[in-house]
């Protein structure tokens, strides 16, 4: 299958480039969000500890906010948003950067191999994110299984 120098820019360069900037600001705007609520919890426990004499209530809902916190911490942790954030922001940049260095004739895309090492760099930039994602799911999968039996 030959594929021309506009349909691989525009079927696969910048299909990716849009799928990392829209995970990318995905990951970001859940980091963000779920950092503010932490902020505004985690504030208000020590503020609302000094009315708990007064109330039956505020106990409750000091207690409800401090899971909270240890809920979304743990999310955070989890789901690594502000680690995939950058990691897809940095692939979605150095993909616009080899798309401009190989739009305008840059070093080191001048000549009759531009196209060719063009697809070679990207497809590199695209390899070394699965391989890293791959690696924190094979991880993620390592932390949750059990610990090993240890015989006596």
């Amino acid at each position: 299958m030959h594929v021309t120098q506009e349909e691989y820019i525009k079927v696969r360069l910048d299909d990716q480039i849009d799928w990392y900037d829209r995970k990318s600001a995905r990951n970001q705007r859940l980091y963000k969000s779920l950092q503010l609520v932490i902020v505004i919890a985690s504030s208000s426990i020590p503020f609302l500890s000094a009315y708990s004499l007064n109330s039956y209530f505020i106990p409750l809902v000091v207690g409800v906010l401090g899971v909270l916190v240890a809920v979304i911490t743990a999310i955070n942790g989890f789901y690594k948003f502000q680690e995939n954030w950058i990691a897809y922001r940095t692939t979605s940049e150095s993909l616009k950067h080899e798309k401009f260095l190989f739009m305008t004739s840059t070093e080191p895309y001048q000549g009759q191999n531009a196209f060719n090492l063009l697809v070679q760099n990207v497809e590199t930039l695209i390899s070394q994110e699965n391989s890293t994602w791959g690696k924190k799911m094979e991880h993620a999968q390592q932390d949750k299984s059990p610990p090993p039996l240890v015989e006596a």
